[in-house]
């Protein structure tokens, strides 16, 4: 299906209307009038783009600005923005390849920070014997920070149990948390607690913040190894004009926050749960385990977003809240829940 504008909660498909629950823009910042005004007021400030390296001579201050905002509100000690989530990820690989002895992940970890020779967290499900042995190495632990078919953060209670003969780092690609989970949409990152020797955040800014481009989030020692990576230093950074508008829009990220939440409140007090439907009032994906359930909402003119990670995989069918859905749009969608 094409579109010839941008698909907010409503799309039009051959002169006719759906409602639409697709996409990743979880807090309608691609449609909001006070958002677009910044955008378009730092464009004409910074331009539309900015092909120089990050360590020319001339340094810009709206990646001072961004960064500073995003640091203070992932609770990290410095940020860095790149131009992608994706390139985020292999930044970051890329280093720590030079600086660990073995890799392991979580199931369906995203492609942003998979590597080869990584090993399964668990098996069997039970936690890798060789995360218990006493060797004594330094280790990388890669995870999304809501996985794939979750609507809850990755449980991280396993870390404590790893031998204290570990070194730990913690990688955590928080693209579909930044944004949308902890106070004020914080992410995860700075709730983070377990014993890990250091912990690093990468995230794409293009989903719920709204910006083309990516975030490395972490301690100042990090995150200066990765200015000096020679694929940081020979690749143009994010668009200036949208690293200022990440701290110019930071009350406007506070009000899309709330009337999320206020949304996902009310769908959790109307919906009548059930086996079919994965759903948590802090989430804003709605899973559904039914093909019917899925045909169901096609025959009530509503799209939801339906796409394979791979290409021999079944459709990941979900259904994307966000900020901008009205009441009757909530209505309309968990009445075609409800009814079996």
């Amino acid at each position: 299906m094409i579109v010839d504008k941008f698909p907010d909660r409503i799309i039009e498909i051959d002169q006719k209307q759906y409602l639409y629950f697709g996409g990743t823009a979880y807090l309608g910042l691609p449609t909001n009038t006070a958002f677009q005004d910044l955008v378009v007021q730092n464009i004409l400030n910074w331009g539309t783009t900015y092909g120089s390296s990050r360590t020319a001579n001339i340094q810009l201050k709206a990646y001072d600005e961004g960064e500073r905002f995003l640091a203070s509100h992932i609770g990290s000690e410095k940020a860095v923005t790149v131009s992608s989530g994706m390139l985020a990820g292999k930044l970051v690989i890329d280093l720590m390849k030079k600086q660990t002895d073995c890799f392991f992940h979580l199931n369906d970890t995203h492609n942003a920070i998979q590597t080869e020779n990584s090993f399964p967290v668990f098996l069997n499900r039970k936690l890798n014997d060789q995360l218990l042995d006493s060797k004594s190495e330094k280790i990388t632990i890669l995870t999304d920070g809501v996985p794939s078919f979750e609507t809850k953060p990755a449980d991280l209670s396993f870390l404590e149990k790893i031998s204290k003969t570990k070194e730990i780092t913690l990688i955590i690609d928080e693209s579909h948390s930044l944004g949308i989970t902890g106070k004020n949409g914080c992410g995860i990152y700075s709730s983070i607690s377990f014993p890990v020797k250091r912990k690093i955040m990468v995230s794409s800014l293009g989903k719920a913040f709204g910006l083309t481009g990516g975030v490395i989030a972490g301690d100042l020692k990090f995150i200066n190894q990765i200015k000096e990576q020679e694929t940081f230093t020979s690749a143009a950074g994010m668009n200036p004009a949208f690293v200022q508008t990440l701290s110019d829009a930071k009350e406007i990220y506070k009000v899309q926050h709330q009337k999320l939440n206020e949304n996902l409140s009310y769908i959790d007090s109307i919906l009548i749960k059930n086996d079919s439907i994965l759903f948590n009032k802090n989430y804003p994906l709605i899973y559904l385990l039914s093909d019917d359930l899925v045909e169901k909402l096609k025959q009530e003119n509503t799209i939801i977003a339906s796409f394979r990670y791979k290409k021999e995989a079944e459709p990941l069918n979900r259904i994307v809240i966000t900020a901008n859905h009205l009441k009757k749009d909530l209505d309309k969608l968990v009445q075609a829940l409800n009814s079996k």
